[in-house]
């Protein structure tokens, strides 16, 4: 997954796409291509969380690009900030409006967008959930995304041979209620530590909406709760971020254990410099890559997507822990988005 710059034919017209705010459908391809029942050009959706995230800008990319390969036109949206439903179910309405033959969607809210997604498949439109998925996930009929229970385990397992039997203070940086993707990385770090929910070893639990200035805001609460914090469990590496401001303002940094899922560049480096310990790295324009093949592949021969494709994650540290399979930030590095 190199970040090779693309010289292909209308990248001035995909990058022109890119930077259209979020919620309007901006429409991204090539001129010709698959074509669609009505003889048009086959339009795919594409609608994530929001248009800032470092990890849906490069999935819109990787879109993007299986589009202009597959022949397609990608057909994208957002909502206006990570949690907003309303948004994300506006464009789906507006998606199906413009004659879609298939949805990609990272949900907002796993199961609120759920009515809107069964409204567009019973008129016969592929909904493919990248990410995260639904609850229940069949509301969607397919779902190309990390096996995010596994990306919590591999963070859970390293700190559990990190901390090399020293009893251990857990804070525990989630995300937000209502989102499938948090409480599956959730369950997978208590899983991979050992520990049951409601273990007397997790001290603390904080809300972040993956927002950096917000997973600060929770460290210091929980430090003042429990100053002897050794261990610390986050959502994402903006919110890892957030916890190490919080830990070096009390000069705890080289003291507790962070820990993280996303596998970003700016994750990857803060993991090169010593501010996380270890992330869980996954990939995103795979994702989209694949969910744009698959309604391409619905639009030639009308077979849908199904089922759970696992688009891989791989732990990424420089500070390996005997039984736990790894990989160095060089790999990382050669592998990240944003």
């Amino acid at each position: 997954m190199s970040r090779s710059t693309r010289t292909v034919p209308g990248l001035a017209r995909v990058t022109a796409c890119a930077a259209v705010a979020a919620l309007s459908l901006t429409a991204c391809g090539s001129g010709s291509g698959a074509q669609g029942g009505g003889g048009g050009q086959v339009k795919v959706g594409l609608i994530t969380k929001t248009d800032t995230n470092p990890f849906f800008v490069k999935m819109k990319e990787g879109a993007e690009q299986a589009a202009k390969k597959n022949g397609v036109e990608l057909v994208s949206a957002a909502g206006k900030f990570d949690g907003d439903n309303a948004g994300q179910v506006t464009a789906v309405e507006n998606m199906v409006a413009s004659g879609v033959k298939g949805i990609l969607i990272t949900p907002n809210d796993s199961k609120a967008i759920v009515p809107a997604l069964e409204k567009a498949r019973a008129k016969g439109i592929l909904v493919i959930a990248l990410d995260s998925p639904t609850e229940p996930q069949d509301a969607t009929d397919a779902l190309f995304a990390t096996d995010n229970v596994k990306a919590g385990e591999l963070i859970g397992a390293y700190a559990k041979a990190a901390m090399a039997g020293k009893p251990a203070k857990i804070a525990m940086l989630d995300l937000a209620p209502g989102v499938a993707v948090g409480v599956q990385r959730h369950n997978g770090f208590l899983k991979g530590f050992g520990v049951a929910e409601g273990d007397p070893a997790v001290v603390c639990a904080q809300d972040t909406g993956g927002d950096q200035a917000k997973g600060q805001t929770a460290m210091e609460n929980c430090l003042q709760k429990a100053p002897d914090i050794n261990v610390v469990y986050t959502i994402n590496e903006p919110a890892a971020l957030g916890a190490y401001t919080a830990l070096k303002a009390k000069g705890l940094e080289k003291k507790v254990l962070v820990l993280s899922v996303d596998g970003g560049c700016t994750g990857t480096r803060a993991v090169t410099e010593g501010k996380i310990a270890a992330t869980s790295q996954q990939y995103p324009l795979k994702m989209a890559a694949q969910g744009v093949e698959a309604v391409a592949a619905f639009a030639e021969d009308g077979k849908k997507a199904s089922g759970y494709t696992d688009t891989g994650v791989t732990l990424v540290t420089d500070r390996p822990q005997a039984g736990v399979d790894a990989k160095d930030t060089a790999f990382g590095l050669e592998n990240c988005w944003g």
